[in-house]
C-alpha cells in the first residue's frame, strides 16, 4: 500500500513566540515531539522579516530531530548563504512579499529560468535536495525540471480555498494533471497549503504525490489536544495510524 510522508510545518509555533519576543513556545520542542509522534519531515520557511523562524532555530533543529529538514526559503543571496552553512536536506523555493500574510501562489520558475538554474547549481553540488513550490501549472513543472530540481511541491491553496465543488473540482483536476506530469518529467511530487484534516483525502487520492507538507492546521488543533496527538490525528486521515 503506498504511504504519503508527512512534513509538519512547526513556523506558526514561532510565530506565537515571536508575538510576544520571548523564548516560548520553542519551535526545536515542537518538532522534536512531531518527530516522536510520526512525523517523516521538519518544515520551516525563513522569511527575510523573520516573522516566526529566525536564525539561531536551524542549527538547533538540526541539533535536535533526526528526520529530513526542509527548509523553504526566496531564491536570495542571503538566503542561499544561510543554506549552504546550515545544510537542510532539502530547500523548497517559495515566492516571498514581505506584506503577505502567508505564502500566495507559486513561484515563476519559467519566468525566471537561466537565474534559477545558476541559483541552485551550488546546492546540487553540496547534495542538497531542491524543490520548487509551483502551481500545477505544466509549464511551470517543466520549467522546474528544465533548472535541476529534483522535487516540486504543488500549490494546493486554491483547491483548499475553493468557495464551490465545481471549483474545489476543477482545482482538484488541476492538480491531478500537475502531479503527472511531474511523475512523468522525474520529479519527487508533494503538495502543501491550505491543507487540513477536512480536505486532504482527495488530495491524497492522487497517485503521484508522495508528500504532504502541513502546518497551520496542526498547529491550531494541537492548541486543543497537544502537537503530538495533533500529528498523529493527521496520521490517522493520511491512513497511516
Amino acid at each position: 500500500m503506498r504511504t504519503v510522508k508527512l512534513g509538519v510545518n512547526v513556523d506558526h509555533i514561532a510565530t506565537l513566540r515571536q508575538a510576544r519576543g520571548t523564548i516560548y513556545p520553542n519551535p526545536i520542542q515542537a518538532a522534536l515531539r512531531a518527530e516522536q509522534a510520526g512525523a517523516d519531515q521538519i518544515t520551516v520557511h525563513l522569511r527575510e522579516d523573520r516573522r516566526h523562524i529566525i536564525d539561531s532555530d536551524l542549527p538547533q533543529l538540526r541539533e535536535v530531530i533526526s528526520i529530513p529538514i526542509n527548509l523553504e526559503m526566496a531564491a536570495t543571496a542571503e538566503m542561499q548563504t544561510i543554506a549552504l552553512n546550515q545544510r537542510p536536506d532539502r530547500i523548497t523555493l517559495v515566492p516571498e512579499k514581505r506584506e503577505e500574510r502567508t505564502t500566495e501562489g507559486g513561484l515563476d520558475v519559467a519566468g525566471h529560468t537561466d537565474m534559477l538554474s545558476s541559483y541552485i547549481a551550488p546546492f546540487l553540488e553540496a547534495e542538497i535536495s531542491v524543490s520548487m513550490f509551483i502551481d500545477p501549472d505544466p509549464a511551470q513543472i517543466q520549467a522546474s525540471a528544465a533548472v535541476g530540481a529534483q522535487a516540486i511541491e504543488l500549490h494546493t491553496g486554491d483547491y483548499a480555498d475553493a468557495d464551490s465543488v465545481e471549483a474545489a473540482q476543477h482545482e482538484l483536476q488541476r492538480l491531478e494533471t500537475g502531479a503527472k506530469v511531474g511523475a512523468e518529467l522525474g520529479l519527487e511530487v508533494a503538495a502543501g497549503h491550505g491543507l487540513h484534516y477536512d480536505n486532504t483525502t482527495e488530495i491524497l487520492a492522487i497517485p503521484q504525490i508522495v508528500e504532504l507538507n502541513i502546518g497551520h492546521a496542526i498547529v491550531a488543533h494541537a492548541v486543543f489536544v497537544g502537537i503530538e496527538q495533533a500529528v498523529r490525528d493527521m496520521l490517522l486521515v493520511m491512513g497511516r495510524q
